[in-house]
């Protein structure tokens, strides 16, 4: 199993790291985000799209659910599952064509949608230790 560790606890070297992470995913374009609430899963997520070129105005889907963004290569939905309570209600949102768009789909709060997500995703875990924070990727196959 493939695995990407990196610390992410400089803002300022943010960009570097979600460059590295993009390069590691590889051709895989979903991506569950574990962590706690306050670890920078929404942070990280708005770098993200910023290095995959996306020029729009960020913020938290927690209660749309999901947000549309574009970068010049595809578009980027970016999930906050958070106040979900149950698979159905993901259904709903027809997520399932949104994870099989080809487009990059970004998942924060994943634990309920992990039995829809396609083979192979990303799994990232953001540990928050004290004034540091570090990222895990591992590929799921």
């Amino acid at each position: 199993m493939s695995k990407l560790e990196l610390d992410i606890s400089d803002l300022g070297k943010l960009p570097e790291a979600c460059k590295k992470l993009i390069e590691f995913a590889g051709d895989i374009k979903v991506f569950a985000f574990n962590a706690e609430m306050g670890a920078g899963k929404t942070t990280f997520i708005k770098e993200l799209c910023l290095a995959l070129g996306s020029k729009d105005n960020f913020s938290s889907p927690t209660y749309s659910i999901v947000n549309e963004y574009r970068s010049p290569k595809s578009k980027i939905y970016h999930f906050d599952f958070y106040r979900i309570k149950s698979v159905e209600e993901i259904v709903k949102i027809d997520f399932e064509e949104y994870i099989f768009s080809g487009n990059y789909c970004f998942i924060e709060w994943p634990d309920l949608a992990l039995l829809l997500l396609p083979k192979p995703y990303l799994s990232i875990v953001i540990d928050h230790q004290q004034n540091n924070r570090y990222l895990c990727a591992q590929i799921i196959e």
